[in-house]
């Protein structure tokens, strides 16, 4: 559904000569993955590591790909049933999450916007040269809504009151997978690491020259890429949304990729590019899309109201307007 539009700003830096250090990279979800260490732990082969990390990659695309006809998600996509199906633990508490950040959110985060991506585009059939119909995207708007899904993860199962209804992860996934290598990593030993999952993170601890990750957010520009600032962080997870990568232009109208369930239409605001820095990626990855469907006066009053670390990039007939919570600010004072 979306591009995240973080670059990496400084590359793993040399330390004392360790030649321990390792960064592993590799494809996953239609994008790439790294993963960096410090230093690597001495009974530890990379090899093996990289092997166990694509495992972790491997599952969570097998349960949340709407490009793979038989991962969990496409499987419920597909039933028409509304009664109660059985899913696993893991994606039913994804689930469970995405609905706990739709009700936050009033519904700018919705993951039944499935259909609607779909119309507009944007899933995993082809790409459209103009924008639908008033009655395509009116019909589809009928079947959607995070009201008419249910989860009973105590059971782990799941429900749509809509024969209709189909869900879109696209907006967490990412995020979801860069926690789930994070905790891989955590539960083997590593205290020190950036995992990236098509620009999502998840740090922890500190780099090679002992000091926080430093972490460049790219600037909203449609044929470049250029870091616009550098956080250092530590212990987060951070993600951003865009609209400027993804999207296709009609009749000298440019449509994005990020679809309001609310309308059923592509968001039309100056908001270009939002970045949150949350405890979790997942969490701060489903944020940035929701903050990105409010727009910069809606998105910037919940952000300040739930105490978010969250940046704004706003078109203006000047430029660039920057935006920052008061957490954001907070996070820029590390050295």
């Amino acid at each position: 559904m979306r591009l995240t539009l973080l670059i990496l700003a400084l590359a793993l830096a040399a330390c004392g000569g360790d030649a321990r250090q390792v960064e592993i990279v590799g494809n996953t979800m239609g994008t790439q993955y790294s993963v960096k260490l410090p230093r690597l732990q001495a009974d530890h082969d990379v090899a093996n590591l990289e092997k166990s990390i694509d495992t972790v990659l491997d599952v969570a695309n097998a349960q949340m790909s709407t490009y793979l006809d038989d991962s969990e998600l496409s499987l419920f996509n597909a039933s028409e049933s509304v009664e109660w199906q059985q899913v696993s633990a893991d994606l039913c508490k994804k689930i469970e999450a995405s609905q706990a950040l739709s009700r936050l959110t009033d519904g700018a985060f919705d993951i039944t916007v499935g259909p609607l991506v779909n119309l507009w585009g944007f899933g995993p059939g082809e790409m459209i040269d103009e924008p639908p119909g008033e009655d395509a995207i009116a019909a589809l708007l009928e079947v959607t809504g995070y009201e008419n899904l249910h989860t009973d993860c105590y059971r782990y199962l799941v429900r749509k009151d809509l024969p209709g209804l189909m869900l879109d992860l696209s907006a967490v996934g990412k995020g979801f997978a860069a926690d789930q290598v994070g905790l891989l990593l955590t539960s083997i030993g590593y205290e020190d690491f950036l995992v990236e999952v098509g620009g999502e993170l998840s740090v922890r601890g500190q780099n090679a020259k002992g000091e926080p990750w430093a972490i460049g957010i790219e600037a909203p520009l449609p044929n470049q890429r250029r870091p616009h600032t550098v956080v250092k962080l530590t212990n987060v997870g951070m993600a951003t949304s865009g609209d400027y990568r993804n999207f296709f232009e009609a009749d000298g109208k440019i449509y994005s990729h990020t679809i309001d369930t609310r309308t059923g239409r592509p968001v039309t605001h100056t908001l270009a590019s939002v970045t949150v820095v949350d405890k979790l990626a997942s969490r701060a990855d489903a944020l940035a899309t929701a903050l990105l469907v409010m727009g910069p006066e809606e998105g910037m009053a919940f952000a300040e109201r739930e105490q978010l670390a969250v940046l704004m990039l706003i078109r203006t007939d000047g430029g660039i307007e920057e935006r920052q919570t008061a957490a954001f600010a907070e996070l820029r004072d590390i050295t």
